[in-house]
């Protein structure tokens, strides 16, 4: 039997247990499984609270702890659902034991996203960052992961010191980040330490596939990765009717309320549609090498789609009269993470197609323009409909760019490739 046999995945579901021997990464019909949708709701509440704190500092104008906070709690959960992602792309049996494996790696992200306001409420105080009960759900989610890469050494032979390797790095990460949650230092040099340990983090998967890469599946990760986009934007919405239903039983319907409910329903749709107008599925099969830049890009499309969500709440926030903060800090939050989404996704494409189209600059460019002339406008006073209408026309200028001379520019892509592939 071949490592990448099919066989550790058979067509009727059964749970009894089996080899993990690695998934054929040419899988025809490949598709996320139950019990990946069912683990990606535990990130609908993470993102949730990630959000909410992060709306809630921005109003009280504490934007080093919104900023600081978010960006910490961001990389946390999308890192935790990128390990449990790739590793069960490539070795997902569906046993009992990866079943009950996989719970306990849920229960580690509630506990990290619990965590999430203990890391806000002290960088407010600003004496350090307290992320034990952060570190606390990590713990249950490394050991439980990293059972899994030990069960793949022990029972693949060809993959056994891509395993290893792997299960070292994860062991490595998480007794550094053990040491910063018990060690209780000051601001900066916890942001220092957790610097290097970032990079430990993601030099891990660079030193395991070295020599032997694992079997992942390039449409499968493709789909779970516009999954998680999908329930990034998901909070978005949710957050913001979420915010604006105070203001409708207090105030009743305002221009400000209506226009911020539309133009989050057309910045979150069109967001949705730029995103799943580049086939990045395809794309990772013809360039597999790419797997990199794909994977570790996506941690600012996410972290930035959840931050636009957080801004659309600020602005129901400012609405209310509960902010600190006004139109312009609201405008700022929204404009900001959607213009850096649009540029780590045309980047992650163009990095895949191996070339920088003219056409993505120029209508990446255009999006840009007028992001920063919402901005401009806001700051001299011009109606906070106006602004945001503005802001949620961004995505859609890509949008409009990927459906017509995007097309032509995957269509020339795909002849090269296949001309490539051809000739040898």
């Amino acid at each position: 039997m071949s490592a990448d046999a099919p066989s550790t995945a058979p067509a009727i579901a059964s749970v009894r247990l089996r080899r993990m021997l690695g998934r054929d990464p040419h899988e025809r019909g490949r598709a996320a499984t139950p019990l990946e949708l069912l683990f990606d709701l535990a990130f609908v509440v993470a993102f949730g609270i990630a959000g909410n704190q992060m709306a809630h500092a921005l109003a009280e104008d504490h934007v080093f702890v919104a900023i600081a906070g978010f960006g910490f709690g961001a990389f946390a959960i999308t890192w935790a659902w990128i390990n449990f992602s790739w590793f069960a792309s490539a070795f997902d049996t569906d046993d009992w034991v990866y079943r009950l494996t996989t719970m306990v790696q849920m229960v580690g992200v509630v506990v990290l996203a619990l965590g999430l306001s203990d890391v806000f409420h002290s960088l407010e105080e600003g004496e350090g960052i307290d992320n034990g009960v952060v570190v606390a759900g990590y713990i249950v989610m490394r050991v439980a992961m990293l059972a899994q890469w030990l069960r793949l050494a022990a029972q693949s032979p060809e993959h056994r010191t891509t395993a290893l390797r792997y299960a070292g790095a994860i062991a490595v990460a998480q007794v550094g980040w053990v040491v910063v949650a018990v060690v209780h230092m000051q601001l900066v040099p916890t942001i220092i330490a957790s610097v290097v340990l970032y990079a430990i983090e993601l030099a891990g998967p660079f030193f395991s596939e070295r020599l032997h890469a694992t079997p992942w599946h390039p449409h499968h990760i493709a789909e779970r990765y516009g999954l998680l986009a999908i329930i990034a934007l998901g909070e978005g919405v949710l957050g913001t009717v979420a915010a604006v239903q105070p203001i409708i039983e207090h105030q009743g319907w305002s221009g400000d309320a209506i226009v911020l409910v539309v133009a989050g329903v057309v910045l979150t749709f069109g967001m949705w549609w730029a995103y799943f107008a580049m086939p990045f599925g395809d794309l990772l099969h013809r360039e597999r090498g790419g797997s990199f830049a794909f994977g570790y890009l996506h941690i600012l499309v996410f972290a930035a789609i959840a931050a636009v969500g957080a801004g659309l709440h600020l602005g129901a926030y400012v609405i209310e009269g509960e902010a600190e903060v006004g139109y312009a800090e609201a405008t700022r939050a929204v404009a900001i993470p959607v213009g850096i989404f649009l540029v780590a996704y045309v980047a992650i494409a163009d990095i895949l197609i191996r070339r920088v189209h003219r056409g993505h600059v120029v209508m990446l460019t255009l999006a840009i323009a007028v992001l920063a002339l919402a901005v401009v406008l806001t700051e001299t006073g011009t109606p906070f409909a106006l602004d945001i209408l503005l802001v949620a026309a961004a995505p859609w200028i890509v949008v409009v760019g990927a459906e017509t001379v995007g097309r032509r520019h995957l269509a020339d892509h795909y002849a090269r490739t296949d001309a490539r592939v051809d000739a040898h």
